[in-house]
Protein backbone atom coordinates (compact mmCIF):
# COMPACT_ATOMS: atom_id res chain seq x y z
CA UNK A 1 0.00 0.00 0.00
CA UNK A 2 1.63 3.20 -0.72
CA UNK A 3 1.68 6.40 1.80
CA UNK A 4 -0.91 8.31 -0.20
CA UNK A 5 -3.53 4.91 -0.26
CA UNK A 6 -2.69 4.69 3.47
CA UNK A 7 -3.73 7.68 4.62
CA UNK A 8 -6.35 7.88 2.32
CA UNK A 9 -7.99 4.58 3.88
CA UNK A 10 -7.66 6.11 7.55
CA UNK A 11 -9.22 8.89 6.17
CA UNK A 12 -12.52 7.88 6.46
CA UNK A 13 -15.37 9.82 4.95
CA UNK A 14 -13.39 13.37 4.98
CA UNK A 15 -13.57 13.89 1.42
CA UNK A 16 -17.28 12.86 1.12
CA UNK A 17 -18.47 15.69 2.97
CA UNK A 18 -21.71 17.25 0.55
CA UNK A 19 -22.09 20.81 0.77
CA UNK A 20 -19.91 23.71 -0.71
CA UNK A 21 -18.91 27.38 -0.47
CA UNK A 22 -19.82 30.10 -2.12
CA UNK A 23 -19.43 30.39 -5.39
CA UNK A 24 -17.41 33.21 -5.56
CA UNK A 25 -14.27 33.11 -6.42
CA UNK A 26 -11.21 34.02 -3.84
CA UNK A 27 -8.32 36.84 -4.53
CA UNK A 28 -6.95 36.07 -7.68
CA UNK A 29 -8.39 32.58 -8.60
CA UNK A 30 -9.85 31.64 -12.09
CA UNK A 31 -11.39 28.44 -13.54
CA UNK A 32 -8.03 26.58 -14.68
CA UNK A 33 -7.27 23.17 -13.97
CA UNK A 34 -3.16 23.17 -14.70
CA UNK A 35 -3.01 27.29 -13.40
CA UNK A 36 0.35 27.94 -11.41
CA UNK A 37 -0.21 28.07 -7.84
CA UNK A 38 2.07 29.04 -5.05
CA UNK A 39 0.95 27.85 -1.49
CA UNK A 40 1.84 27.93 1.93
CA UNK A 41 1.76 26.08 4.93
CA UNK A 42 2.44 27.70 8.39
CA UNK A 43 2.41 25.47 11.21
CA UNK A 44 2.15 26.88 15.06
CA UNK A 45 5.74 25.83 16.52
CA UNK A 46 8.60 23.71 15.21
CA UNK A 47 7.65 20.41 17.27
CA UNK A 48 8.87 17.10 15.50
CA UNK A 49 4.57 16.89 15.11
CA UNK A 50 5.15 18.76 12.39
CA UNK A 51 7.25 16.13 10.57
CA UNK A 52 4.51 13.55 8.60
CA UNK A 53 2.11 17.36 7.98
CA UNK A 54 5.84 18.67 5.93
CA UNK A 55 5.42 15.34 4.07
CA UNK A 56 1.35 15.48 3.44
CA UNK A 57 2.58 18.75 2.08
CA UNK A 58 5.36 17.25 -0.56
CA UNK A 59 2.65 14.57 -1.46
CA UNK A 60 0.22 16.85 -2.62
CA UNK A 61 3.35 19.00 -4.43
CA UNK A 62 3.72 15.56 -6.28
CA UNK A 63 0.53 14.69 -7.11
CA UNK A 64 -0.86 18.20 -8.66
CA UNK A 65 1.43 19.87 -11.16
CA UNK A 66 2.14 23.18 -11.40
CA UNK A 67 1.94 23.57 -7.20
CA UNK A 68 4.57 24.92 -5.49
CA UNK A 69 4.76 24.51 -1.33
CA UNK A 70 6.91 26.95 1.49
CA UNK A 71 6.60 24.96 4.62
CA UNK A 72 7.31 27.47 7.80
CA UNK A 73 7.71 26.98 11.46
CA UNK A 74 7.67 29.95 13.66
CA UNK A 75 10.75 29.02 15.42
CA UNK A 76 9.99 30.85 18.60
CA UNK A 77 5.96 29.54 18.82
CA UNK A 78 5.36 32.97 19.52
CA UNK A 79 2.33 34.72 17.96
CA UNK A 80 4.47 37.53 16.93
CA UNK A 81 6.75 35.52 14.76
CA UNK A 82 3.72 33.59 12.68
CA UNK A 83 2.64 37.33 11.87
CA UNK A 84 6.15 38.35 10.39
CA UNK A 85 5.90 34.69 8.97
CA UNK A 86 2.92 35.58 6.95
CA UNK A 87 3.67 38.93 6.17
CA UNK A 88 7.64 37.81 4.23
CA UNK A 89 4.85 35.15 2.95
CA UNK A 90 2.63 37.67 0.78
CA UNK A 91 5.48 39.78 0.30
CA UNK A 92 6.47 36.31 -2.10
CA UNK A 93 3.40 36.46 -4.03
CA UNK A 94 2.12 33.51 -2.30
CA UNK A 95 -1.99 32.58 -3.83
CA UNK A 96 -2.69 30.72 -0.53
CA UNK A 97 -1.75 29.95 2.92
CA UNK A 98 -3.11 27.15 5.68
CA UNK A 99 -2.07 28.93 9.15
CA UNK A 100 -2.21 26.65 12.46
CA UNK A 101 -2.93 29.71 14.67
CA UNK A 102 -1.13 30.42 17.63
CA UNK A 103 -3.45 33.00 19.28
CA UNK A 104 -7.09 31.85 17.43
CA UNK A 105 -8.32 34.69 19.68
CA UNK A 106 -6.12 37.73 18.85
CA UNK A 107 -5.27 36.55 14.81
CA UNK A 108 -8.74 37.37 14.08
CA UNK A 109 -8.17 40.66 12.50
CA UNK A 110 -4.72 39.08 10.95
CA UNK A 111 -7.06 36.36 9.40
CA UNK A 112 -9.28 38.78 8.06
CA UNK A 113 -6.59 41.02 6.60
CA UNK A 114 -5.00 38.27 4.60
CA UNK A 115 -7.89 36.98 3.65
CA UNK A 116 -8.27 40.00 1.86
CA UNK A 117 -5.07 39.11 -0.82
CA UNK A 118 -5.07 35.46 -0.85
CA UNK A 119 -6.88 32.11 -0.23
CA UNK A 120 -6.80 31.32 3.27
CA UNK A 121 -7.66 27.77 5.03
CA UNK A 122 -6.75 27.07 8.85
CA UNK A 123 -5.28 23.97 9.74
CA UNK A 124 -5.09 21.84 13.17
CA UNK A 125 -5.93 24.95 14.97
CA UNK A 126 -9.19 26.92 13.83
CA UNK A 127 -10.70 30.74 13.83
CA UNK A 128 -13.76 29.72 13.16
CA UNK A 129 -15.18 33.59 13.72
CA UNK A 130 -12.62 34.67 10.66
CA UNK A 131 -12.86 34.84 7.76
CA UNK A 132 -10.66 31.93 6.62
CA UNK A 133 -11.97 29.90 3.68
CA UNK A 134 -11.82 26.43 5.74
CA UNK A 135 -10.52 24.67 8.32
CA UNK A 136 -8.95 21.29 7.99
CA UNK A 137 -7.88 19.55 11.01
CA UNK A 138 -9.49 17.50 14.29
CA UNK A 139 -12.37 17.93 16.11
CA UNK A 140 -10.53 18.27 19.02
CA UNK A 141 -13.46 18.29 21.76
CA UNK A 142 -14.41 14.80 20.31
CA UNK A 143 -10.67 13.51 20.50
CA UNK A 144 -10.44 15.04 24.18
CA UNK A 145 -13.82 12.92 24.69
CA UNK A 146 -10.98 9.70 23.29
CA UNK A 147 -8.61 10.68 25.85
CA UNK A 148 -10.70 11.18 28.68
CA UNK A 149 -12.41 7.25 27.71
CA UNK A 150 -8.56 6.07 28.30
CA UNK A 151 -8.23 8.09 31.39
CA UNK A 152 -11.25 6.39 32.51
CA UNK A 153 -9.79 3.07 32.17
CA UNK A 154 -6.43 3.60 33.16
CA UNK A 155 -7.53 5.08 36.80
CA UNK A 156 -11.26 3.43 37.15
CA UNK A 157 -11.29 4.05 40.78
CA UNK A 158 -9.91 7.82 40.13
CA UNK A 159 -7.52 9.88 41.60
CA UNK A 160 -5.86 13.28 40.97
CA UNK A 161 -4.47 14.23 37.67
CA UNK A 162 -2.65 17.04 36.50
CA UNK A 163 -2.87 18.30 32.74
CA UNK A 164 0.16 19.70 30.56
CA UNK A 165 0.35 21.78 27.83
CA UNK A 166 2.11 24.22 25.96
CA UNK A 167 -0.81 26.89 25.94
CA UNK A 168 -4.27 26.80 27.16
CA UNK A 169 -5.39 29.67 25.25
CA UNK A 170 -5.19 27.73 21.62
CA UNK A 171 -8.42 26.54 20.47
CA UNK A 172 -7.35 22.95 20.08
CA UNK A 173 -5.69 23.02 23.61
CA UNK A 174 -9.19 24.09 24.88
CA UNK A 175 -11.09 21.96 23.40
CA UNK A 176 -9.08 18.75 24.17
CA UNK A 177 -9.54 19.88 27.75
CA UNK A 178 -13.42 20.64 27.77
CA UNK A 179 -13.72 17.09 25.84
CA UNK A 180 -11.67 15.16 28.45
CA UNK A 181 -14.07 17.18 31.29
CA UNK A 182 -17.15 15.96 29.63
CA UNK A 183 -15.71 12.16 29.21
CA UNK A 184 -14.89 11.91 33.27
CA UNK A 185 -17.89 13.82 34.90
CA UNK A 186 -19.06 11.66 37.45
CA UNK A 187 -16.14 9.79 37.98
CA UNK A 188 -13.67 10.28 40.76
CA UNK A 189 -11.05 11.70 38.82
CA UNK A 190 -10.22 15.17 39.96
CA UNK A 191 -8.17 17.51 37.04
CA UNK A 192 -6.19 19.70 39.87
CA UNK A 193 -4.73 22.33 37.65
CA UNK A 194 -3.27 23.17 34.00
CA UNK A 195 0.10 23.95 33.77
CA UNK A 196 1.78 26.05 30.95
CA UNK A 197 5.12 25.27 29.18
CA UNK A 198 4.72 28.22 26.08
CA UNK A 199 5.98 25.25 23.96
CA UNK A 200 9.36 24.86 25.99
CA UNK A 201 10.27 21.16 26.03
CA UNK A 202 12.91 21.50 28.89
CA UNK A 203 9.83 23.76 31.22
CA UNK A 204 7.76 20.58 29.70
CA UNK A 205 9.63 17.96 31.77
CA UNK A 206 10.10 20.25 34.91
CA UNK A 207 6.38 21.12 34.98
CA UNK A 208 5.84 17.23 35.50
CA UNK A 209 8.84 17.12 38.10
CA UNK A 210 7.75 19.51 40.15
CA UNK A 211 3.96 18.18 40.07
CA UNK A 212 5.37 14.68 41.03
CA UNK A 213 7.01 16.20 44.35
CA UNK A 214 4.76 18.62 45.25
CA UNK A 215 1.71 16.13 44.46
CA UNK A 216 3.27 13.11 45.99
CA UNK A 217 -0.12 11.11 45.54
CA UNK A 218 -0.88 12.15 42.04
CA UNK A 219 -2.41 8.89 40.29
CA UNK A 220 -2.23 10.61 36.13
CA UNK A 221 -0.97 13.15 34.12
CA UNK A 222 -2.39 14.25 30.84
CA UNK A 223 -0.14 16.24 28.01
CA UNK A 224 -2.44 17.68 25.15
CA UNK A 225 0.22 18.13 22.79
CA UNK A 226 2.88 16.43 21.04
CA UNK A 227 5.80 16.80 23.20
CA UNK A 228 4.09 16.69 26.25
CA UNK A 229 3.62 12.87 26.15
CA UNK A 230 7.98 12.68 25.98
CA UNK A 231 8.49 15.11 28.78
CA UNK A 232 5.67 13.33 31.19
CA UNK A 233 6.83 9.88 30.43
CA UNK A 234 10.72 10.77 31.09
CA UNK A 235 9.97 13.14 34.34
CA UNK A 236 7.56 10.09 35.70
CA UNK A 237 10.57 7.59 34.65
CA UNK A 238 12.94 9.44 36.50
CA UNK A 239 10.65 9.77 39.15
CA UNK A 240 10.52 6.32 39.53
CA UNK A 241 6.84 6.19 39.29
CA UNK A 242 5.92 4.17 36.01
CA UNK A 243 3.23 2.43 36.57
CA UNK A 244 2.23 3.98 39.40
CA UNK A 245 1.21 7.53 37.65
CA UNK A 246 -1.01 6.88 34.27
CA UNK A 247 -0.05 9.40 31.44
CA UNK A 248 -2.63 10.00 28.34
CA UNK A 249 -1.55 11.83 25.85
CA UNK A 250 -1.68 13.18 22.54
CA UNK A 251 0.22 12.54 18.99
CA UNK A 252 2.19 10.22 17.73
CA UNK A 253 5.99 11.71 18.55
CA UNK A 254 8.87 8.72 18.97
CA UNK A 255 8.94 8.54 22.00
CA UNK A 256 5.77 8.23 22.81
CA UNK A 257 5.03 5.48 20.66
CA UNK A 258 7.55 3.94 22.18
CA UNK A 259 6.25 4.34 25.45
CA UNK A 260 2.93 3.15 24.51
CA UNK A 261 4.19 -0.01 23.30
CA UNK A 262 6.34 -0.54 26.55
CA UNK A 263 3.63 0.18 28.64
CA UNK A 264 4.90 3.19 30.37
CA UNK A 265 2.00 5.08 28.48
CA UNK A 266 -1.18 4.08 28.70
CA UNK A 267 -2.85 5.72 25.64
CA UNK A 268 -2.00 8.15 22.99
CA UNK A 269 -4.70 9.82 20.72
CA UNK A 270 -3.54 10.23 17.10
CA UNK A 271 -4.19 12.87 14.67
CA UNK A 272 -3.33 12.75 11.16
CA UNK A 273 -1.05 15.67 10.30
CA UNK A 274 0.37 13.90 7.00
CA UNK A 275 -3.22 14.46 6.00
CA UNK A 276 -3.31 18.06 7.16
CA UNK A 277 -0.89 18.98 5.01
CA UNK A 278 -2.14 17.00 2.23
CA UNK A 279 -5.32 18.27 1.98
CA UNK A 280 -4.68 21.87 2.68
CA UNK A 281 -2.46 21.64 -0.67
CA UNK A 282 -4.53 19.68 -2.64
CA UNK A 283 -8.02 21.56 -1.45
CA UNK A 284 -6.27 25.05 -1.57
CA UNK A 285 -4.92 24.09 -5.68
CA UNK A 286 -8.37 23.02 -6.62
CA UNK A 287 -10.02 25.60 -4.68
CA UNK A 288 -8.00 28.17 -6.42
CA UNK A 289 -8.16 26.74 -9.97
CA UNK A 290 -12.33 27.14 -9.82
CA UNK A 291 -13.09 24.32 -7.84
CA UNK A 292 -14.88 25.38 -4.58
CA UNK A 293 -17.13 22.33 -3.96
CA UNK A 294 -13.85 21.08 -1.62
CA UNK A 295 -14.93 23.08 0.87
CA UNK A 296 -17.95 21.78 3.13
CA UNK A 297 -21.20 23.60 3.74
CA UNK A 298 -20.03 24.25 7.27
CA UNK A 299 -16.22 25.12 6.33
CA UNK A 300 -14.80 22.80 7.95
CA UNK A 301 -13.14 19.11 6.60
CA UNK A 302 -12.60 17.10 10.16
CA UNK A 303 -9.71 14.29 9.90
CA UNK A 304 -10.85 11.66 12.40
CA UNK A 305 -8.53 10.70 15.30
CA UNK A 306 -7.33 6.96 16.70
CA UNK A 307 -6.86 6.36 20.58
CA UNK A 308 -3.68 4.10 19.98
CA UNK A 309 -2.77 1.64 23.46
CA UNK A 310 0.03 -0.92 23.93
CA UNK A 311 -2.55 -3.34 21.66
CA UNK A 312 -2.30 -1.05 19.09
CA UNK A 313 1.17 0.13 18.95
CA UNK A 314 2.94 -1.97 17.06
CA UNK A 315 0.42 -1.79 13.70
CA UNK A 316 0.60 2.24 14.22
CA UNK A 317 4.12 2.30 14.67
CA UNK A 318 4.85 0.51 11.28
CA UNK A 319 1.98 2.84 9.32
CA UNK A 320 3.39 6.03 11.07
CA UNK A 321 6.98 4.73 9.39
CA UNK A 322 5.41 4.09 6.07
CA UNK A 323 4.43 7.46 6.41
CA UNK A 324 7.53 8.68 7.19
CA UNK A 325 9.80 7.16 4.96
CA UNK A 326 11.34 4.83 7.23
CA UNK A 327 10.17 1.82 6.05
CA UNK A 328 9.02 0.14 2.92
CA UNK A 329 5.65 0.42 1.45
CA UNK A 330 3.38 -2.02 3.12
CA UNK A 331 1.99 -5.02 0.98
Amino acid sequence: MTVTGLCSALLTGCNNQSGSSSDSASPGSSPSADKPVRLAFVTNNSADFWVSAEKGTEQAAKDMPGVTVDFERPPSGTAADQKTIIEDLLSKGEDGLAISLIDPANQVQLINDTAKQVLVFTQDSDAADSDRACYIGTDNHAAGLQAGEMLKEALPDGGKVMVFVGKIDVQNARDRLAGIKDAIAGTNIQILDVRTDNTDPVKAKSNVTDTLVTVPDLAGCVGLWSYNGPAIVNAVKEAGKVGKVKIVCFDDDDETLAAVKDGSIYGTVVQQPFEFGRLAITNMAKYLRGDHSVVPADKKLIVPTKAIKQADADEFIKKHDEILGRAPAGS
